[in-house]
C-alpha cells in the first residue's frame, strides 16, 4: 500500500492543496498543545519543563494514534485515509503559494505577506531584508514541509510522517527561547533539533547539482543554528545573494531583489522534483524487494 498512499498524497497536495482547518491534523496538534499552554500557569523552571514535556508527548502520542487508524479499516478506505493523513504531513503546493504571495511591488503589501510566513517582526525591514526573509523561509521550510516528513515516511511509514509533523508543529508553537517558553518549550525544541538533523543536511545535497563547490563553501559557514541555516546557506549560494536575519546569521552575496524570490521558487520546484524522484525510487525498490 505504501506506493499507492504516497502517490495519492502527492496528487492531493499538488492538485488540491491543504484541507480545511476543521479536518486538518496539524491544526488539531496545535489546538492540543495550545490547551496545555493556556491552562498551565508558569510556576518554576523544573515544573514548566515537566508540564511542557508532558504536553508535547501528548501531542506526539495523538499523532501516533491517528497514524494507526487506517489499519482498522477495509483496504480501500485504509488507503484513502492513509493518503489523506500523509498529505497533511507535508505542504509542497502551499509553501510555494505562500512565498509567491510575497512578490509584491508595493513594499507595505509585501511586508504584510512576509509577516504571514515568519514569526520575526517585519515592521522595520527594508525591501532587501523582506526579500531575504521570504527566501529564507522558503529554504528552511523545504526541510520542514517537504523533505523531512517524506523522509520519515520512507523510514517508518505513516507513523513517522505524522509524528514528525507533530514535533515540528510543537516547535513552531512553543519552541522559543523567551520568558514564556524557555523551559515549557525546551523538550519540543530539542526533539525538533534531533529529528531535523539528518533531513536538513540531506536537503543541502539536493542543491549540489546547481554547483557543488559554491554550495559546500556556504554550507561550511552555516554554524549559526543547529539545522535551520543549512538549507538557507545552500539557497544563498545558488542564488548568489546575501540572506540575513539580524543578529543570528548572514550569508554573503549581492542584495536580494524581488526577481530573486522568483528564482528561488524555480529552484524550489527542481529540488522538490529531485526529492520526489528519489523517494519514489526508494519506495519502488522497497516494494519490489
Amino acid at each position: 500500500m505504501k506506493p499507492i498512499i504516497f502517490l495519492l498524497a502527492l496528487v492531493w497536495d499538488l492538485m488540491i492543496g491543504e484541507p480545511p482547518a476543521l479536518i486538518h491534523p496539524v491544526v488539531w496538534f496545535g489546538k492540543l498543545i495550545e490547551f496545555f499552554d493556556k491552562h498551565y500557569r508558569r510556576r518554576s523552571p523544573a515544573l514548566d519543563l515537566v508540564i511542557g514535556s508532558l504536553g508535547a508527548m501528548a501531542v506526539i502520542g495523538f499523532a501516533f494514534f491517528l497514524s494507526k487508524l487506517p489499519y482498522f479499516l477495509p483496504r480501500w478506505l485504509s488507503i484513502a485515509l492513509g493518503a489523506y493523513l500523509l498529505k497533511t504531513s507535508f505542504a509542497i503546493k502551499s509553501l510555494a503559494w505562500h512565498v509567491k504571495n510575497t512578490i509584491r511591488e508595493d513594499i507595505e503589501e509585501q511586508r504584510k505577506y512576509v509577516g504571514l510566513i515568519v514569526s520575526r517582526d517585519v515592521k522595520s525591514l527594508d525591501r532587501y531584508h523582506l526579500n531575504s526573509t521570504a527566501i529564507e523561509s522558503l529554504a528552511e521550510n523545504i526541510v520542514d514541509s517537504v523533505v523531512a516528513p517524506i523522509f520519515y515516511f520512507l523510514l517508518f511509514g505513516l507513523s513517522g510522517a505524522l509524528v514528525y509533523r507533530a514535533i515540528n508543529t510543537l516547535d513552531a508553537m512553543i519552541g522559543y527561547r523567551n520568558e514564556r517558553y524557555e523551559f515549557f518549550g525546551k523538550f519540543a525544541a530539542r526533539i525538533d533539533d534531533l529529528v531535523n538533523f539528518i533531513p536538513a543536511r540531506f536537503t543541502v545535497l539536493l542543491f549540489l547539482p546547481f554547483g557543488p563547490r559554491k554550495v559546500l563553501s556556504h554550507y561550511k559557514k552555516a554554524k549559526f543554528k543547529i539545522n535551520g541555516d543549512k538549507p538557507i546557506a545552500a539557497m544563498s549560494a545558488v542564488l548568489g545573494v546575501w540572506l540575513e536575519k539580524y543578529g543570528v546569521y548572514r550569508f554573503d552575496g549581492k542584495a536580494p531583489e524581488l526577481e530573486d524570490i522568483k528564482r528561488a521558487l524555480r529552484i524550489y520546484w527542481i529540488v522538490v522534483g529531485e526529492w520526489i524522484l528519489i523517494s519514489a525510487l526508494a519506495i519502488w525498490r522497497w516494494w519490489n524487494a
